[in-house]
């Protein structure tokens, strides 16, 4: 009987003597800069009211922190939201106001000043403080590094497995795929703060930059 897919299989590469792998780098670096997002929350009655409270606040923050020595083009509003409040009471929605969301991210070089800018917005009015990001200018080439420790993790592993199946292993992977990078930790929960507080401390600690490849190897019997 004639099979029209038979000379599509005969066609197919040969998946066989292969030994597929995943191979794993990882590099702890110090960060270098970070971003925190400080917001001004305003509730008023009077839409107008909600908002001029807003922005005075919002200008005050930003040029406290331009005469801390923040560059201007470091400080930019991520979101900027304008809802309405409501209380519910006996299964009614009863409108109280409206509430006004202007949150700023700011950009940071120099590490030892993050607390300081912390405290400088809060006492200029920010009551929203979240999301402190570390990272590194060089992370890009930190990852070079952790994607070369991950393909020599993966020649390392699929080496030791066909050492002991007792077959002979190409070296070079016939595939590589790689899985991207990861940095961890991403970012820090919400900031505690307090007004009157003498420094907030924040921790930058460690950067854990990864890199992962997925590879195949072929190999052959050592009695050919």
């Amino acid at each position: 009987m004639y099979n029209p897919n038979a000379g599509d299989r005969n066609n197919l590469p040969k998946r066989n003597n292969l030994i597929k792998v995943n191979g794993e780098g990882e590099i702890a670096v110090q960060p270098d800069t970070a971003t925190v997002n400080l917001g001004v929350v305003t509730e008023s009655k009077e839409l107008m009211d909600a908002q001029q409270q807003n922005s005075i606040i919002a200008n005050k923050i930003i040029n406290a922190l331009i005469a801390l020595g923040i560059d201007k083009n470091q400080i930019q509003t991520v979101d900027y939201r304008i809802e309405p409040d409501y209380d519910f009471s006996s299964g009614q929605q009863i409108f109280r106001g409206h509430k006004i969301t202007h949150i700023l991210q700011v950009k940071i070089d120099d590490l030892s000043t993050i607390g300081k800018v912390v405290d400088t917005a809060v006492e200029n009015g920010a009551n929203s403080v979240a999301h402190v990001q570390f990272t590194s200018r060089y992370k890009e080439a930190y990852y070079q590094q952790a994607l070369v420790m991950a393909l020599n993790n993966a020649n390392n592993k699929a080496q030791t497995i066909a050492t002991t199946l007792r077959v002979t292993l190409n070296p070079t992977p016939i595939l590589v795929v790689e899985g991207g990078a990861t940095i961890q930790p991403f970012e820090s929960h919400q900031v505690a703060f307090a007004k009157g507080a003498s420094s907030t401390p924040i921790q930058p600690g460690q950067l854990l930059i990864r890199a992962n490849v997925s590879t195949e190897y072929k190999y052959s019997s050592l009695n050919g």
